[in-house]
């Protein structure tokens, strides 16, 4: 793990992000199992019984020093609802991405994944002093294209041909970012999206 981006345990109001660890795979497949995730060709979802692999797979990126993996924990219950990632984290120019993210099928289109994009682009911009955060998504989740640029984010460009999805077809891979300029208006957003009733 670099010296810049460092495990860390992030909490606001209900949901909490924890450094992913080994004794989170029994709730991580609790958690795709809620909706069988990993029938969608657009998650980063692990198959069932891949957990142990996931998230060593994940623990290696870390120790390599361009992912740092969260479980995403409901503090009310204890239970993982889901997870999310810091990744492609660039120390020298200070630049990281947010994304494999997902949420158990009860989680999503709730505040969860606001609190969360909330945690980890405060965390982002002010603690690491992040000059850029990015996000990538495939080039047909519509929904995930809509969903980042309701963060405030600025859609960069296409990358065509790009990567493999889980069925083996190839996408193509849209780029959004976000700069320090850019946070305060986005956090004044979110906030408003976090304490207006629903």
């Amino acid at each position: 793990m670099t010296a810049w981006v460092e495990p860390v345990t992030l909490v606001r109001g209900p949901v909490r992000l924890e450094p992913l660890s080994l004794d989170h795979a029994e709730g991580l497949a609790a958690a795709a199992a809620d909706g069988e995730l990993w029938k969608l060709w657009v998650t980063s979802v692990p198959d069932p019984g891949d957990e142990r692999a996931y998230i060593e797979t994940a623990l290696r990126m870390r120790t390599e020093g361009h992912r740092l993996a969260f479980a995403v924990i409901d503090n009310g219950s204890g239970q993982v609802i889901g997870s999310t990632s810091y990744h492609d984290i660039v120390p020298a120019i200070r630049r990281l991405e947010i994304g494999y993210t997902w949420y158990a099928k009860r989680c999503q289109r709730t505040a969860v994944n606001s609190t969360c994009k909330w945690l980890l682009m405060q965390h982002a911009f002010e603690t690491l002093g992040a000059q850029l955060v990015g996000w990538r998504t495939d080039g047909q989740n519509f929904a995930s294209q809509a969903a980042i640029e309701r963060l405030g984010a600025r859609k960069d460009g296409v990358l065509r041909h790009h990567a493999l999805r889980r069925d083996g077809t190839v996408r193509d891979t849209v780029m959004y970012s976000m700069t320090p300029g850019e946070w305060p208006e986005a956090r004044t957003r979110l906030e408003r999206a976090l304490t207006t009733p629903r």
